[in-house]
């Protein structure tokens, strides 16, 4: 395979921003926005970024529109950033012909979620094990535990198993909720349990993220619309600045909580998106959200807010705060 970036490996960290899909309003692909979009990421200080995730409407794009999609994305990246491309799918032989065209294009690594239908630890373990061993050992993993959309349940066992038996598994994604002691378990596995240590990057929106990171989590890997608060908390964090970076994440709270309401969080995230500059259209694809003209007003009230928390505080003010 030829590459142009390096490989995922246990040592990721940071914020991994998940990549919206725009559209224009009659539900085309936007490549001019798609564009505007990695650059904004990239402006943004993340870390790295994701393709085709839950909140990417990956399911919602043919085979084609994944590969087009995914190939277009990689080429604004080139290379400066580590990107993951969610390939899960029902078929794995789908997966597989996914992950290979991803990893040849010059992603760093693959996310595969379970698939509803496994309810026992064995069926779990044994679902990936066929997926990782039919990828082989030359694409690297995340393992994604996401129980409220896929539910599928990973416990602490199947999940450290794993790890220990599958050598490319280099990150896993904690979407569990509540999760947080499932969380300290993992990060304590190495040394309780001598499971080798992968990255682990947490979800939700970023809704817990100062918890999370106070109990050991590498970063996070979501699509809050304003990526450099989480940029902000992360390096706050790293830096021995909890308490300044919680400070701070309490102003945008607010934000975070409203963008994962279920069904409507997509359309918000958009519409925000589209606020800042970066998409032309905040259209998710149909079946899809939308915001009628109260959502509307009521987000611009959270924006007011948002902008007298930030004047008051003397705090960077993001774009597309005014209307």
């Amino acid at each position: 395979m030829t590459r142009s970036n390096s490989l995922l490996d246990e040592t990721a960290c940071g914020v991994y921003i998940i990549s919206a899909t725009p559209f224009s309003d009659d539900g085309a692909l936007d490549y001019t926005s798609l564009d505007r979009l990695i650059d904004f990421y990239l402006d943004q200080g993340v870390h790295g970024l994701t393709l085709l995730g839950v909140m990417g409407e990956a399911p919602k794009l043919s085979s084609e529109e994944q590969g087009q999609f995914m190939h277009h994305a990689l080429r604004r990246v080139n290379g400066r950033r580590p990107v993951i491309v969610g390939v899960s799918n029902p078929g794995i032989d789908n997966l597989v012909v996914l992950s290979r065209e991803a990893m040849d294009a010059g992603a760093a690594g693959v996310m595969v979620s379970g698939i509803p239908g496994l309810k026992t630890d064995e069926q779990a373990y044994r679902y990936f094990s066929q997926v990782i061993h039919a990828l082989g050992p030359e694409i690297p993993v995340c393992l994604q535990d996401y129980p409220p959309t896929t539910t599928v349940y990973l416990s602490v066992g199947v999940i450290n198993r794993l790890i220990t038996d599958f050598p490319s598994i280099k990150m896993f994604k904690h979407e569990d909720c509540p999760g947080h002691r499932k969380l300290s378990s993992l990060r304590r596995a190495p040394e309780t349990e001598e499971v080798r240590r992968v990255s682990i990057l947490s979800g939700n929106g970023g809704l817990y993220m100062p918890q999370e990171l106070r109990r050991g989590a590498d970063g996070v890997m979501t699509g809050f619309a304003f990526p450099r608060l989480l940029v902000s908390m992360y390096e706050m964090f790293m830096a021995d600045q909890a308490e300044d970076a919680e400070d701070l994440y309490d102003i945008y709270l607010p934000l975070i909580r409203h963008e994962q309401q279920f069904g409507l969080g997509l359309a918000l995230r958009k519409e925000t998106l589209r606020r800042q500059g970066v998409l032309a259209s905040a259209k998710s694809r149909d079946p899809g959200p939308s915001l009628d003209q109260d959502d509307l007003e009521e987000l611009q009230c959270l924006f007011d807010r948002l902008l007298l928390k930030l004047k008051t505080t003397d705090h960077p003010i993001p774009e597309g705060l005014n209307g």
